[in-house]
Order: C-alpha cells, then structure tokens, then sequence
C-alpha cells in the first residue's frame, strides 16, 4: 500500500495528463469528469467497496488517456469517420497503456484504460474479449462512457435524451454490455440519481455551448457572475450571468480572446478535488470518500 504523501503526489500527473487530452476535443468538455462520475455511482450500486468505486473512479477518469496519439484532424472531425481514420481511433486504448506504462499507478486503471471499448459479446476492441475476461471496472467504465456519448451533443448530432439513452442500453444489455451492471445503471437513471452528471462539466456546473460556432465553454466552479470566458474555437468572448431564473448563462462581450486568453488551463480547484476524493482510498488513512454528492 502506498503512503498518503505517495499517492499525493503520483495522482495529479495522472488526472492532468487527462485533462490535457480532453482540452483537445472542444465538444467534449467534462467528459472524463461524468464518465468518473457515472461509474462511481454505478460501483456503490453494484455493492462494491468505496476504495473499490474510488478506484473505479479514476479509470473513468483516465480512459481516453490514449487519444492523446489520435491526430487532431480525426479527433475533431466533424464528418463521418472513414473506415481507415475510425481504425487510428480505436488504437486509443493500447496507446493509453502505453502512455501509463512505468507509472506507479498503473495497476490501478489498466483495465479501464484498455477495455472500456470491449463489449460481453466478444464484438469489441482492441483484443475482442468477452464477458467473462472483463474485469468489473472496464464494464462499467464502458456503460458509463457510452451512456454520456449518446446524452452529450456533437457537431453532427444532438444528445439524446437521458430515458432514450437508458432505453438504447437496455436494448443491448448481454450484447455489448454486462446484463446485471446495465439493469442497475437503468435503475439509477430511472430514479433520478444521473441527472446531476448528466450536462454538466462539474459539481452543479451545467454545460454551456458556444452560441457563435457550437463547441463547449467550460465554467469553472471558481468563477463568479461577471467574469469573462471565451470559445476556444472561435475565439469569441462571453461574460457570465444569471437568466431571471438564476441560470447561468453566457453573454456575449462581442469582444475577441487575445491569445493569451485562449490559452488550455487544467482546471485546478477541480483537481485538487478529484485527488481528495480518491487519495484517502489509495493509500492509508482516511476512509471519508463519497458523500452521495461528490463531494
């Protein structure tokens, strides 16, 4: 077992080297933040221990970590793939362990990180396992993964709706996921506990796209009413306010980003707060981990 100070100081080069990753796909803003999300509440769930979903957690968080050797023009395409750049995409998943490869760590989310693309029929990637050789965590990563896929918006296509989301993995319950997990992950959203995941890049953070080009404007949960963001796209800036429902909003400032503005910034009190959430259960120590709200 690794020490506390350890694990403090192994964990945020994991989590930033996610971060980076993310930073490079503009329609995904908060992904790796819901997948980990999603998948701790599914392993609490399932029965799991915390230290179990803790650890769960961090394989959701760290899945796509392989993308970052998938060129810019494939990652963000906004056109259907072709046959030959949809092969380099699902190379992601051998490149994220080679990423990982040496770190301390790794042992922890290999299996994410390599099989969150592997479906219980067989019919998956990159090794077409099946059921039985795929651990508990790449299952649930994979669930989680897909699910935030279909209820997050794309430049060629909308979000589904979180019940025709539920439905879709209903339908492919034994197929390409895991019978009993997927039954339980329906149970979760029919209940209502996804939808403070769903849409939002953070705790009580909503997702808020571009209204010039499309693309996600992340808020950081640091930022107050007034403060300027900006499309990291187009580069067209915004100030943050309330709607007479006390949304937030964005507003545009019909002013340009300067270079300097548009500049990828990991989000740092969201690190510090993914690393208290998961360290404890890493390492010796405290047990504290999960509080119904992530939290």
């Amino acid at each position: 077992m690794l020490s506390k100070t350890k694990v403090d100081d192994l964990l945020p080069t994991l989590y930033s080297m996610a971060f980076l990753v993310e930073a490079r796909d503009a329609y995904t803003g908060g992904h790796l933040w819901r997948v980990s999300q999603l998948t701790a509440r599914l392993a609490l769930a399932a029965g799991l221990s915390r230290k179990e979903a803790a650890t769960a957690a961090l394989g959701g968080f760290l899945h796509d970590l392989g993308k970052v050797g998938v060129p810019d023009a494939i990652l963000n395409k906004t056109d259907k793939l072709t046959d030959t750049e949809y092969a380099i995409i699902k190379t992601h998943p051998e490149m994220g362990v080679r990423v990982l490869h040496g770190h301390p760590l790794v042992a922890l989310v290999h299996d994410a990180v390599l099989s969150h693309h592997e479906r219980v029929d067989g019919r998956g990637y990159p090794n077409g396992i099946t059921e039985g050789a795929i651990t508990h965590a790449a299952k649930m990563v994979s669930l989680a993964d897909a699910f935030d896929a279909m209820t997050s918006s794309r430049p060629y296509r909308a979000g589904m709706p979180l019940d025709a989301a539920l439905e879709q993995i209903k339908i492919n319950l034994g197929g390409q996921f895991d019978k009993k997990l997927g039954e339980r992950f329906i149970a979760l959203g029919r209940a209502g506990e996804l939808n403070i995941i769903v849409g939002h890049s953070d705790m009580g953070i909503p997702l808020h796209s571009c209204p010039m080009c499309g693309p996600v404007v992340v808020v950081k949960r640091e930022q107050k009413i007034g403060d300027a963001v900006y499309c990291r796209v187009c580069g067209n800036g915004f100030h943050l306010a309330e709607n007479n429902d006390h949304v937030l909003q964005l507003e545009p400032t019909h002013k340009k980003g300067t270079p300097a503005d548009l500049i990828m910034d990991i989000d740092y009190p969201l690190l510090e707060q993914l690393i208290e959430n998961t360290a404890p259960y890493l390492a010796t120590g405290k047990r504290h981990w999960w509080n119904g709200r992530g939290e």
